[in-house]
């Protein structure tokens, strides 16, 4: 699994960079963008990243590129399971890479893309209160860290508003599948869709 995340951020990364290669392409195209985003999933708040770049710049009002985002959520919980209370931190960041293509109408730029990208999820468990059977494997196992890297495929739709000439707020729903990685854990379900309400830069 840690090989085919390696081979994938590799090989995304060589793709990205040689899109991007064009520094006067860059300046016209390149657009960074921060969000706030929301899934029913747990944890459920958290912040993202995405920087995007223009593929075919010369059609006329078709929008094709690429773009890297970035997420992280992150959620800390109180449980009590036989009379022990524990302190859990849950981490969740993910990152993928998309093809995005929009359509300009008017002000307004309907987008939909797809793409592929690697998940981690952290969960880190403290002792608060109570006594504990160390020789109780259930018991050992919650307070043991565990941590899942899982691929995924991701798509989605959203739409950008261009109110100023440099300032792009959007708003988008993105779904994400992590079966393409087999994962273990099961109190956080594969398949999770989130809204992402943002805004952007465009350069």
């Amino acid at each position: 699994m840690f090989r085919q995340i390696v081979k994938f951020w590799i090989s995304g990364i060589l793709f990205f960079t040689i899109q991007i290669s064009n520094p006067t392409q860059i300046i016209a195209q390149l657009e960074v963008g921060v969000s706030y985003e929301l899934r029913e999933e747990s944890p459920q708040n958290g912040f993202g990243l995405k920087i995007e770049t223009g593929l075919l710049p010369n059609i006329p009002i078709v929008n094709i590129g690429t773009r890297i985002h970035f997420s992280h959520f992150s959620e800390d919980n109180n449980l009590t399971q036989s009379g022990i209370t524990f302190s859990e931190e849950v981490i969740n960041y993910d990152l993928g890479i998309a093809l995005v293509a929009g359509i300009n109408v008017g002000i307004v730029e309907p987008y939909a893309g797809l793409g592929i990208g690697s998940e981690e999820i952290n969960i880190t468990t403290d002792l608060i209160s109570g006594l504990m059977d160390q020789s109780n494997p259930m018991l050992l196992s919650i307070l043991s860290q565990k941590t899942e890297n899982n691929l995924y495929w991701n798509a989605l739709v959203g739409a950008k508003i261009s109110v100023l000439p440099v300032l792009r707020p959007f708003i988008e729903y993105r779904y994400t599948d992590t079966r393409l990685g087999k994962p273990r854990l099961e109190q956080f379900s594969p398949q999770v869709g989130r809204v992402i309400v943002g805004i952007a830069i465009k350069f």
